[in-house]
């Protein structure tokens, strides 16, 4: 099982494998057409609430502000349509060889998608 990060905006290529965007709103300026997306997991994306909070944040990207996101995306994770989102995702690697989770941030390091990766990964080891 492998699951993988990249941004939607870097070039889809074969070792990508599955590719599935997990961005409650479609990325600026992709065409759906050239996305070569096989699944749009919204309902993976942090809620709208956090996500402008998020964006609010003028710090957000700092250690110490990116844990505290972190800990709420992982509670909203935790429950209802999300953790449903997140298992889906964790069947879907277990039975691809690679799962490429794509998302529009322009930081590599600290984006949901960091954490959602970690979250897939852990609920699979159970």
């Amino acid at each position: 099982m492998d699951v993988k990060i990249k941004r939607i905006y870097a070039m889809a290529e074969p070792s990508d494998g599955m590719r599935v965007l997990v961005d409650r709103l479609w990325p600026r300026g992709v065409k759906k057409a050239d996305a070569a997306i096989d699944l749009w997991a919204k309902n993976a994306a942090p809620s709208a609430e956090l996500r402008t909070a998020w964006h609010a944040d003028k710090k957000g990207h700092e250690a110490s502000h990116f844990a505290a996101f972190a800990e709420s995306y992982r509670d909203e994770l935790a429950s209802g349509e999300a953790s449903e989102a997140v298992d889906h995702l964790v069947e879907l690697a277990k039975a691809s060889p690679r799962v490429t989770l794509l998302y529009g941030a322009r930081d590599e390091h600290t984006n949901h998608a960091v954490v959602l990766r970690d979250e897939v990964l852990r609920r699979a080891k159970l």
